[in-house]
């Protein structure tokens, strides 16, 4: 059976880039039908800036997260807190961002630290919901073989804040896997999460 790791290369191989000029003529489209007018000074420009803001915004679609390259190492946990992102929604296709924290139990192997960020990356910079992204991200590092996980992801959404209901809140969501699904385990780990953010220790 073809490894995880080479499926991911996989993946990235047959990513496209995207067609910048298509995109240009289209969000031209877009600002004559919203009434302005792309040829004017502050304009004129705007449908390649965007285009090439997507090419950034939404380079998760071709990205590896190099969770394959791991070190031998023996420790009981292993904590990155604070990771911040900024993905889109793909309902109003308005941001939402905030911050990932990540709790493993590697079986032998840890990931480099830099890892763990790219690994956001890859499932932030997509058209994405807050709930599929926690899950995407566990569900990733389970594949790698540690013996438990459990990712937690703070957002704040502004298709909740420029539109609509106009609230503030903050989005909390968490997806747990392996050991991680042992309460009192978890609930170690959160305690140790939630050091400075107390809103945590509820989950």
């Amino acid at each position: 059976m073809e490894s995880y790791s080479k499926l991911l290369l996989h993946e990235k191989e047959k990513g496209r880039a995207l067609n910048k000029k298509k995109i240009e003529k289209i969000l031209r489209k877009l600002l004559i039908e919203l009434g302005e007018n792309p040829d004017r000074e502050g304009l004129i420009g705007t449908p390649r800036r965007m285009a090439e803001a997507f090419e950034e915004i939404f380079a998760g679609y071709t990205m590896s997260s190099g969770l394959d390259v791991s070190f031998s190492e023996e420790t009981d946990a292993i904590i990155a807190k604070d990771i911040q992102f900024y993905s889109m929604c793909e309902h109003h296709m308005l941001p939402f961002y905030g911050k990932i924290h990540i709790a493993y139990l590697p079986e032998g192997k840890v990931f480099g630290i830099s890892k763990l960020t790219r690994l956001v990356e890859k499932y932030s910079r997509r058209m994405q919901i807050q709930e599929r992204l926690t899950r995407q991200i566990a569900d990733e590092i389970t594949r790698m073989g540690v013996r438990g996980v459990v990712v937690i992801a703070e957002g704040e959404h502004l298709c909740m804040k420029m539109r609509g209901v106009r609230n503030h809140s903050l989005v909390v969501t968490m997806a747990h896997r392996g050991l991680m699904e042992q309460k009192e385990l978890r609930e170690n780990i959160l305690t140790l999460i939630s050091n400075s953010k107390p809103g945590l220790q509820s989950f």
